[in-house]
């Protein structure tokens, strides 16, 4: 009984503890520094939620690099990491447009959806260990996020309240 516990609970991850743990924290870092453009900007999907979307995309793949070893025998079972991201781009593509409202004729909240889907991709991305698109993606939506919004307001397409 003893041994059916312990080796329940023994890494069986196909990287190790300290990995799956940097991954998980990377994935919540990364995308809470998207998040955090987002709450300054006072909108409705900030750090909390942005965070939630990259933790739960990197644990979907990190499951998916689970099931791909210890299910991946190409006799027995077919596998398909692509519908991993699939699944996941719907999931928060559902959640994204749930931030989006039309009122009085404007559109609101498309690009906290867009971040939100971004980072979802990051959270993936961090979850197979692909750092450096993570980092690189991250870096670029924070210029597109808050760059393009200065340049937007120097060149007056957008006031100061617009978010």
């Amino acid at each position: 009984m003893m041994e059916t516990l312990s080796s329940e609970f023994s890494n069986m991850s196909p990287v190790s503890m300290g990995v799956l743990f940097l991954r998980i924290f990377g994935a919540l870092i990364l995308c809470g520094i998207i998040g955090l453009e987002r709450e300054i900007r006072k909108n409705t999907a900030g750090i909390r939620t942005n965070m939630l979307i990259g933790l739960a995309a990197s644990v979907f793949a990190l499951v998916t690099l689970q099931m791909l070893k210890t299910f991946g025998d190409a006799d027995t079972t077919r596998m398909d990491p692509v519908r991993l991201v699939e699944a996941v781009t719907s999931g928060v593509a559902f959640l994204a447009a749930g931030v989006i409202v039309y009122a009085r004729g404007d559109v609101r909240g498309l690009t906290t959806g867009a971040s939100m889907w971004v980072s979802a991709a990051i959270g993936l991305t961090v979850g197979i260990g692909m750092w450096s698109v993570a980092i690189i993606a991250t870096v670029t939506g924070i210029l597109v996020l808050w760059l393009l919004r200065k340049a937007e307001h120097a060149a007056g397409i957008k006031g100061d309240g617009d978010p």
